[in-house]
């Protein structure tokens, strides 16, 4: 069986918060350091030692990633893993939110500024991020078989990761709440997927 734990990255700054950043680099929140170091703490008490870790490449990712070494992890070598990016947002990425609604061209998600069908263009849907992530994660599960994973990914590749396992479509997958510095817990035996929780406090 290979063991994945996907934690999401640290709280992003509060002004990129304001806008659409999808894939944009941006800075994770200093004012929130000093309140997110136990949760850093519990994560390198917690995580399975000795894994295999992957990000995605964008720094949010590395930096978390950092944090929890920093933390007491012992320092491991970072896979970059760029299928495990968040949702490309195209040319809506950059935009406020609330110039938004105008350009869709579906229904908007309760939970998520666009339906899990809309692509932006240049970019690409939920359901596109389901099969990406879906790929990447059969793959790692592959490579490692048999070994915990550690995986520092985003709140959308996370729910993709998590509608691979179980067959839901992209409308239903936005309904999951991924939380900053939160553990998801996938397993894998032979061909088969299996969640064993989602927003876990600690592993």
């Amino acid at each position: 069986m290979t063991r994945f734990w996907l934690i999401r990255h640290a709280l992003v700054e509060p002004e990129s918060r304001l806008i659409l950043y999808g894939t944009m680099d941006v800075a994770l929140c200093t004012a929130t350091i000093a309140e997110q170091a136990p949760h850093y703490a519990t994560l390198a008490r917690n995580l399975p030692p000795r894994a295999q870790w992957v990000i995605s490449g964008l720094a949010r990712t590395r930096q978390t990633a950092e944090s929890i070494f920093a933390a007491g992890y012992p320092a491991a070598p970072l896979h970059v893993e760029p299928d495990l990016v968040e949702q490309h947002l195209g040319d809506w990425q950059g935009l406020v939110h609330a110039a938004l609604p105008a350009r869709l061209t579906l229904p908007p998600h309760a939970f998520w500024p666009l339906g899990g069908e809309e692509r932006p263009p240049g970019g690409e849907s939920m359901a596109d991020v389901i099969l990406r992530v879906g790929r990447a994660m059969d793959r790692l599960a592959a490579a490692y078989d048999g070994r915990d994973v550690v995986i520092v990914s985003h709140g959308g590749a996370i729910r993709a990761a998590v509608a691979h396992a179980i067959g839901i479509g992209a409308d239903n997958a936005l309904h999951l709440a991924v939380q900053n510095l939160s553990v998801t817990r996938l397993e894998r035996q032979d061909d088969a997927w299996r969640v064993v929780c989602v927003n876990c406090a600690a592993p």
